[in-house]
């Protein structure tokens, strides 16, 4: 039997481009897609514009929160500059279907809102923009009730223009 490295290295090309473009069609299911909106969600327009917490957690969600230590709401002290405030919350309620944000000291107290898709982890993190010293309200919807947790971040360097 005859043995051809010219043969050979056509072969061994072929496979490796076979291989090429099979691993392509492979990454081509990993493209990431926009995530869309339900068609039923309407963006929360009126409780972005209220200045007041209560006021915005009224326009969001029709009723008011009590606070709960099943709402772990993670957030510096103080925060050295007020334009990038690392936050988190997580919680061990059961049927999580929003998670909101909100900064009391802010021109517009609702920072940030979150629907959580059924069987999704509820655990979110974010940065924050504030303007001052002011109260970090973690605001959680679970099986049809609110819950919050309320932290107090002191800024030293603002935000939201300061």
């Amino acid at each position: 039997m005859s043995f051809s490295i010219e043969r050979f290295s056509a072969t061994r090309r072929l496979v490796l481009q076979g291989a090429g473009a099979v691993a392509l069609l492979g990454l081509g299911s990993l493209v990431p897609r926009p995530a869309l909106a339900a068609a039923n969600d309407k963006y929360p327009d009126e409780a972005f514009k209220q200045k007041a917490d209560k006021d915005a957690i009224t326009a969001l969600y029709g009723r008011t929160a009590e606070a709960s230590d099943m709402v772990k709401l993670d957030a510096p002290e103080i925060a050295e500059n007020g334009a990038v405030v690392p936050i988190s919350v997580t919680t061990t309620l059961e049927n999580v279907t929003s998670i909101s944000f909100l900064v009391s000291g802010n021109p517009n107290a609702l920072a940030a809102s979150y629907a959580i898709p059924e069987g999704t982890l509820p655990a979110i993190s974010n940065r924050l923009k504030m303007q001052q010293t002011s109260n970090v309200i973690a605001i959680v919807e679970a099986g049809g009730k609110l819950y919050s947790a309320t932290k107090e971040v002191k800024v030293t360097v603002g935000g939201c223009g300061g």
